[in-house]
């Protein structure tokens, strides 16, 4: 059987890591894949140190390996949407198979991409895109087929996991951690895509599509971001049992299907709560199997390799089949049972909330906040209320709510901020239980 060839674009992090891997570990994958796997080409402008490429041919343009017809499988690993999607669609025109770890790639073009990938019979596979080295695409696709998925929450960014991680241990700032993340590698100088949430909605948008059935659709995702969680809220969490982490939520519900990233409070004794530095973790609900929680690495050069690598072999195995007899477009069915879905905004999603306002120290404040609260069908079930400091007029109110639609409940504090007795914004925080 002739051997498979691959082709790398991009030899940084990834493309280096994948590059050594598949080099370090090429008996076993070989054999696992039941064919021989070469790569005959990188495409890369500046090398990597890391890698030796002595025996390996390199072109300084990338359209070199869509081009070589030569090369079976396309592994895209240069990031960004504009340059990535002309190479994939050049490859996929090409009849090449693709690997990527691309995440915004899919999640902003994936459905034009995969439309291309079916009428051209190939395939684009993506497990690293989403958690890097956690192998939940293959979960979600493969293991739990048999399960109708009903709601799915994931820490799926580890730069956002590594400053709430810090900011409970060791009571520091924002600020503060995101400079260290920053200084570590783990945040970029521009972090907007890491702590305000949108690297998580390429995620989430992935995982939910798969999920559920249904066309990607970015555009839909409520994001919020973490830049404005303080550490006192981080310390009253803990106080009632919980910790904040910023998760990526997709829900079936009779009413649509939620959407949404954003901080979120979590009992404490759950597993995924326990989750911390960098690391990501993806918690799935089926109907047949029940919970069940993928936990690893997020990130890295070999982390993801290892993603980027199952794809590969996979690839290759399917290269093996007759033609006649080949699955295409690998990694994403819609499966058709869901192509128009009802996407909720986020004004109708229905959870718990985390209340931390500042209200003058006088009798009948509580009542007037119970009476707004009340009107709107809210309960409190916990309250926090500390003692004033340094004959300060006003002192912290921390309440726990019942669920409630999320419009009612902004409406309830608009009408609370607007009270003489409160100082300042009310904040809020959405609280799940993951039961």
């Amino acid at each position: 059987m002739k051997p498979v060839k691959v082709g790398i674009c991009g030899l940084g992090t990834v493309g280096g890591g994948t590059f050594n891997v598949l080099t370090r570990n090429k008996r076993d994958i070989s054999a696992r894949a039941g064919v021989e796997i070469d790569i005959i080409q990188v495409g890369t402008r500046r090398g990597n140190s890391a890698c030796d490429l002595a025996q390996t041919a390199v072109a300084t343009d990338i359209f070199e390996v869509v081009r070589n017809p030569e090369v079976d499988i396309v592994v895209e690993l240069i990031g960004g949407t504009t340059v990535a999607k002309e190479l994939v669609l050049e490859a996929i025109a090409n009849g090449k198979q693709v690997v990527t770890a691309n995440k915004a790639l899919i999640a902003e073009h994936g459905n034009e991409i995969f439309a291309r990938a079916a009428e051209q019979g190939v395939s684009v596979a993506f497990e690293a895109a989403v958690a890097g080295g956690i192998p939940i695409i293959k979960a979600l696709r493969e293991g739990l087929a048999g399960n109708r998925i009903e709601w799915l929450a994931g820490i799926i960014n580890g730069t956002g996991n590594f400053i709430l991680t810090e900011m409970r241990d060791k009571g520091r700032a924002f600020d503060d951690v995101l400079q260290e993340a920053q200084e570590l590698g783990y945040a970029e100088a521009d972090p907007t895509f890491d702590v305000e949430g949108i690297d998580a909605a390429h995620k989430l948008v992935i995982l939910a599509s798969l999920a559920f059935g249904m066309p990607l659709q970015f555009d839909k995702v409520f994001t919020e971001g973490i830049s404005k969680i303080a550490p006192e809220d981080v310390a009253y969490a803990q106080e009632l049992g919980y910790r904040i982490k910023h998760l990526g939520i997709a829900k079936q519900t009779a009413a649509g299907i939620e959407l949404r990233v954003h901080p979120t409070m979590i009992p404490e004794k759950r597993l995924i709560a326990n989750v911390d530095g960098v690391m990501n973790a993806v918690l799935v609900k089926g109907d047949a199997v029940g919970s069940t929680l993928y936990y690893g690495a997020g990130a890295g050069a070999e982390p993801t390799a290892s993603a980027v690598v199952a794809d590969i072999v996979d690839l290759a195995r399917s290269l093996t089949v007759a033609f006649e007899h080949r699955v295409p477009a690998l990694g994403f069915h819609p499966q058709g049972q869901n192509k128009s879905p009802n996407i909720l905004p986020q004004s109708d999603v229905e959870t718990a909330y985390y209340l931390r306002l500042l209200a003058e120290d006088r009798p009948g404040v509580l009542a007037q906040i119970s009476t707004i609260l009340a009107d709107a069908n809210i309960s409190v079930e916990a309250l926090i209320q500390k003692e004033p400091q340094q004959d300060a007029p006003q002192v912290p109110l921390i309440l726990l709510t019942s669920r409630a639609i999320e419009r009612q409940l902004m409406n309830a504090i608009e009408k609370i901020e607007a009270l003489s007795v409160i100082h300042g914004e009310v904040t809020h925080i959405r609280v799940e239980s993951l039961g």
